[in-house]
């Protein structure tokens, strides 16, 4: 029977009609969805240590197990395929945590370390169920598309019902429950090659591929609301690349086209309410006006699904011929090549014309004073931004620390001695930039021989570039791993121009992808047949070295997690001994104090607390002690110069808080609170220095009268 006969077939399309079952695949496919929404929520913006060390330990306790599981039950013949890029990953890691040696803030640093572990142990799961699982890479891209449908769903709820979900926004920019709005943009854009995935394959149940055209709808909504130029750009690049390499490319026309003009819709509804996009609008407008949005999200997610169940199901019953498809593809290549020219146009006709235009863009993109575009829906067709300015600063760091950079994290700290703002500034928005400046050329030479070491194991799963004498066909299978290729170059080129290594909710599902392309190994050589679990294992028991291999695994998944969980038990401890100073518990609270230091020797936190303690004790010998520590554990930092100045000040020693504020004046210029402290200490100087002469002066007088 041919293909055609089958779909005509009216069995055959009663079966691909009827509701589909739940099976092993669709559970899997639930507990990836959960993962990945479980860190994105958790996990927020990866700024906050306790939410953050959550995710860190959870998700290096989980890749132990299944890293000792692969290790246990490997097949003897299987290839090590992109062990290359693990070996250089793991490089990556050792490098990053030798640097707390020379950081310029070692608490940053080890936190950092701690950080590129989790990133590290997510790549090391992904590359681990690539070899235990390697037939459920499709419940790997539904829980993505499922957790970014939960997250970015969750976000325009924010805005539907800002008075129960979000009533303290005061900015109309969407940004949770990461805190940044890039960051929502860019779980929208990794999706997005997901969801043409869904929407395009040939396998699968049609009411389950119709799903995608409501999901990518949503998706491009919340990315739209969040103003992320970036995250657009990042899905341009990524879907153009998904288009070039699979070849269902009519389906996937169909998805992005219902789903892109029904989320630009809505968007620009959006954007005309002053409700929606402006900021500092009371809750109560913004209630309203959001009620109204959620209305109109409901009915175009509902279109779009009437949309998609039509379109599946008619490609179901009769596939288009291959005329209608040439004309297809040809109106959908005329579209295309028409954009650039519809925009060269509309530059061409404005004030300044075609090439005035065009350099004034590039001056407001490359500007290290331009104009910072508003925070309003203006800003997706603004060129200037004020990431110029960070990624200059970041250079300058560099090229002060050429070649291993100031430490992982010190960006932060180093840029308070240069910046020429009083912005709060943690990272150089760039990868490129900001590992410069913490890591140096050693630390970006090995970033980038990571890159280049996953992009050959990528293209070699992917069977990218074929060889002649190997012709492969498109199965599915190899659909799906483009797709992952896909979404990792879409965090890929979002990392170039914007930090998010920070975000867990962006880091993750592109590490699990990136890991799953490096270890599934070509998918054109045959998967081995499935074996039952007992007959893995009881061959693996065999076998000493795996023994060892597995129980060396878990052991450096517990040390991992304990390393973790240090700075956030110092944070613990440190808050402990400020609640007993404050009830006067003083033995308690220097009990807190030195666990809090003993778990983290590199933070300052637990010497300030110290140092508290004391004061309340009534001994200030020992209070200033700690500062002076302080000062020895980061002396390149001017938060410990300025709390020895402070604390000289108010003992009433304002030539000591002259020499304290000295240092913390050069290394962070422009902050008022330093600015501040130096005035009121220079004043009290004056002032006593008035005092002791005009005592000098009145003794002398005195001796005077009573020669």
């Amino acid at each position: 029977m041919s293909s055609h006969a089958a779909r005509a077939d009216p069995r055959a399309l009663a079966r691909r009609i009827a509701l589909p079952r739940v099976h092993a695949g669709a559970l899997t496919t639930l507990a990836f969805g959960a993962l990945l929404a479980a860190v994105a929520l958790e996990g927020q913006g990866g700024l906050q240590l306790g939410p953050l060390t959550t995710v860190e330990i959870a998700l290096e306790a989980i890749a132990g197990v299944a890293a000792a599981a692969a290790l246990l039950t490997a097949d003897r013949t299987q290839r090590a395929h992109g062990a290359l890029a693990l070996a250089l990953f793991a490089l990556l890691l050792a490098f990053t945590a030798a640097s707390i040696t020379w950081a310029i803030d070692g608490s940053d640093a080890w936190i950092e370390a701690n950080r590129t572990l989790a990133w590290f142990a997510t790549f090391v799961l992904g590359f681990a169920l690539a070899r235990l699982a390697p037939r459920r890479w499709p419940a790997l891209l539904g829980g993505l598309v499922l957790a970014a449908v939960v997250v970015c769903g969750y976000a325009v709820l924010t805005k539907v019902f800002p008075g129960a979900l979000n009533p303290d926004e005061t900015l109309a920019r969407l940004r949770a429950p990461f805190g940044y709005w890039n960051s929502v943009g860019l779980l929208a854009a990794m999706a997005a090659p997901a969801c043409l995935w869904l929407g395009a394959r040939r396998s699968g149940h049609a009411a389950v591929n119709a799903l995608a055209y409501p999901a990518l709808g949503l998706l491009l909504v919340a990315c739209l609301l969040a103003y992320s130029r970036g995250s657009l750009l990042a899905l341009l690049v990524g879907s153009g690349v998904w288009f070039a390499v699979v070849p269902l490319r009519l389906r996937g026309v169909a998805v992005l086209a219902a789903g892109g003009i029904a989320g630009l819709f809505v968007a620009l509804w959006a954007f005309s309410q002053d409700a929606l996009s402006v900021d500092r609008i009371a809750v109560g407008e913004r209630s309203a006006a959001g009620h109204e949005l959620g209305v109109l999200v409901v009915a175009t997610l509902v279109v779009l699904l009437i949309v998609g169940l039509a379109v599946n199901f008619a490609l179901a019953e009769r596939a288009p011929r291959p005329v209608a498809r040439r004309h297809v593809a040809v109106a959908v290549a005329a579209c295309v090549a028409l954009v650039p020219v519809l925009a060269a146009g509309a530059l061409a006709s404005s004030e300044r014309g075609l090439t005035g235009s065009i350099s004034s863009g590039w001056n407001n993109l490359t500007d290290t004073n331009a104009r910072t575009p508003a925070n309003d829906p203006n800003r997706l067709t603004a060129a200037g931004s004020v990431r110029a300015r960070y990624w200059d600063e970041a250079l300058k760091i560099w090229r002060d620390h050429e070649l291993v950079g100031v430490g992982a994290g010190g960006y932060r700290t180093a840029r308070l001695r240069i910046r020429t703002d009083q912005l709060n500034v943690r990272h150089a928005h760039g990868y490129v930039v900001q590992t410069l400046a913490d890591l140096g050329i050693a630390g970006l030479a090995i970033s980038l021989a990571l890159a280049a070491a996953w992009l050959a194991s990528a293209a070699r799963t992917s069977e990218l570039w074929p060889s002649r004498r190997r012709r492969l066909p498109y199965t599915p299978e190899r659909i799906g791993m483009l797709t992952l290729l896909a979404i990792v170059i879409v965090f890929g080129v979002h990392s170039l121009i914007d930090w998010t290594w920070a975000v867990p909710g962006n880091v993750v599902p592109a590490m699990l992808c990136a890991g799953w392309l490096a270890g599934r190994g070509p998918v054109g050589d045959p998967l081995a047949a499935p074996r039952p679990w007992a007959a893995r294992l009881q061959g693996a028991t065999r076998s000493p070295v795996r023994i060892i291999a597995t129980l060396a695994a878990l052991e450096l998944a517990l040390v991992g997690a304990w390393a973790t969980w240090q700075p956030q038990r110092a944070v613990d401890a440190t808050d402990s001994a400020l609640l007993a100073a404050e009830a006067n518990r003083l033995p308690d609270a220097r009990a807190d104090v030195r666990r809090a230091r003993d778990a983290d020797p590199l933070s300052l936190a637990p010497l300030f607390a110290g140092a508290t303690v004391e004061l309340t004790a009534g001994d200030p010998a020992a209070a200033r002690r700690l500062y002076v520590q302080a000062i020895g554990t980061q002396p390149s930092s001017p938060e410990p110069w300025l709390q020895l100045a402070q604390f000289e000040l108010a003992q009433g020693r304002p030539q000591r808080a002259l020499g304290a504020i000295g240092p913390a004046l050069y290394l962070d210029p422009r902050s008022s609170t330093v600015q501040r402290t130096y005035l009121f200490a220079s004043r009290a100087e004056t002032e006593r220095r008035a005092a002791a002469a005009k005592r000098r002066s009145d003794a002398r007088k005195r001796s005077r009268r009573n020669p």
